[in-house]
C-alpha cells in the first residue's frame, strides 16, 4: 500500500497558482511533467513538523509560526518563580477579595491584582472552610488543623487559616490580656511543624522577627513575622531559600484563630506589602447559625 503511495503521484486536474517562492513549477506542469518544488527548512522553535504539503499555501507555514508561538508563551506562564513581577511597586492600591468563612466565623482580605501593572494572582482553594473536627492537622498531636487554604503556585504564596488550643506549657495563664506577644507567636509555631520531634526542636525551626499585640474591638489580636529555615525531615540540610511569614492570632471560646500569609524569602520585597495587609484585615466574625465551635462533635470527620 505504502509503495503504491509512493509510485502512483495524485493526478493533477487543472494546474494551479503557486506562489512565486517555486518559479520554475508552472512550466514544469504545462510539459506534462510533474517537478517536486525545492525544499525549504522552516526554523520553529521546539518544532519537529514537516514541511507543508506541495500543493498547500503559503500561509500555512505562518500559522504554523503563530501556533508554536503561542505554545511557548503557555510554556512562560505555567513556570514557576516568574521574575515579572520584582520590579512591582507596592505603595499602588491593589485589588482585594473578601473571603468570609461562616463555619468557623471569621474574615479576611486577600489580594487579586494590581490594575496599575496588569498583575494578577493566581489563587487556587486547596481546603475550602470547614469545621475543625474535620480537618488536617499540622502536626503528629493534631492540636492545631488547618480550617481553609488558598495558594497561588505560580507567585509561591499561600494564605491559611489553622485554629488550635493554646499550650499550657507557653501560655499559662487563662488570661489572655496578659499574654506576651512573643509567646503567643512561639505557641502557635511550636504546633506548625510535621517533624516527629519535641516541641522545643519544633521551635527551632522558625525564628521570630517581630511580633506585638493589638486590640481590634476590644479584643487582642496578636502579629507577629517569621522566618521559617529547617526542612519537614530531620536529616535534610537547611535550605537556601526561607519562607518568610506574617500572621495574626485571636482567641475565641479557648481556641486560638490564626491566619497566616508566607512566601519564599527571596519573594518578600515585592509580595510582602500584599501580604502584610491580608493579616491585618483577619476578624473573628460574630457566629451565625452556620458557626460551629471547635469543642462540638470533636469526633465528627464530615
Amino acid at each position: 500500500m505504502a509503495a503504491a503511495l509512493l509510485s502512483s503521484p495524485p493526478s493533477l486536474s487543472s494546474p494551479t497558482t503557486q506562489p512565486s517562492l517555486h518559479p520554475r513549477r508552472r512550466g514544469a506542469l504545462g510539459a506534462g511533467r510533474r517537478v517536486p518544488p525545492p525544499r525549504r527548512r522552516v526554523r520553529v522553535l521546539a518544532s519537529c513538523s514537516r514541511e507543508p504539503a506541495a500543493g498547500s499555501s503559503g500561509l500555512e507555514v505562518e500559522r504554523r509560526r503563530l501556533l508554536m508561538s503561542g505554545l511557548v508563551s503557555s510554556f512562560a506562564i505555567v513556570l514557576p518563580i516568574s521574575e515579572s513581577y520584582a520590579a512591582m511597586e507596592t505603595d499602588e492600591d491593589v485589588k482585594m477579595n473578601t473571603q468570609v468563612d461562616e463555619i468557623n466565623a471569621y474574615s479576611f482580605l486577600y489580594p487579586v491584582e494590581l490594575p496599575g501593572k496588569k498583575f494578577s494572582f493566581k489563587w487556587v482553594e486547596s481546603r475550602k472552610p470547614e469545621r475543625y473536627s474535620s480537618a488536617a492537622p499540622l502536626s503528629p498531636d493534631a492540636r492545631q488543623r488547618i480550617v481553609s487554604e488558598r495558594v497561588d503556585m505560580i507567585h509561591n504564596v499561600v494564605i491559611s487559616v489553622s485554629i488550635g488550643p493554646p499550650n499550657s506549657r507557653l501560655l499559662p495563664s487563662k488570661d489572655k490580656s496578659s499574654w506576651d506577644p512573643k509567646d503567643v507567636a512561639d505557641c502557635i509555631l511550636s504546633d506548625r511543624s510535621t517533624m516527629k520531634v519535641t516541641t522545643s526542636q519544633r521551635m527551632t525551626e522558625s525564628s521570630v522577627l517581630d511580633a506585638h499585640c493589638t486590640e481590634v474591638d476590644g479584643e487582642p489580636y496578636w502579629y507577629y513575622e517569621y522566618l521559617v529555615r529547617k526542612s519537614p525531615t530531620a536529616s535534610a540540610p537547611e535550605p537556601n531559600l526561607f519562607r518568610h511569614n506574617v500572621a495574626c492570632t485571636a482567641e475565641r471560646d479557648g481556641y486560638l484563630y490564626s491566619l497566616n500569609a508566607s512566601t519564599l524569602s527571596k519573594q518578600w520585597e515585592s509580595m510582602g506589602p500584599f501580604l502584610q495587609k491580608t493579616v491585618a484585615s483577619f476578624r473573628l466574625l460574630p457566629p451565625t447559625e452556620n458557626y460551629v465551635p471547635p469543642y462540638k462533635d470533636p469526633w465528627r470527620f464530615w
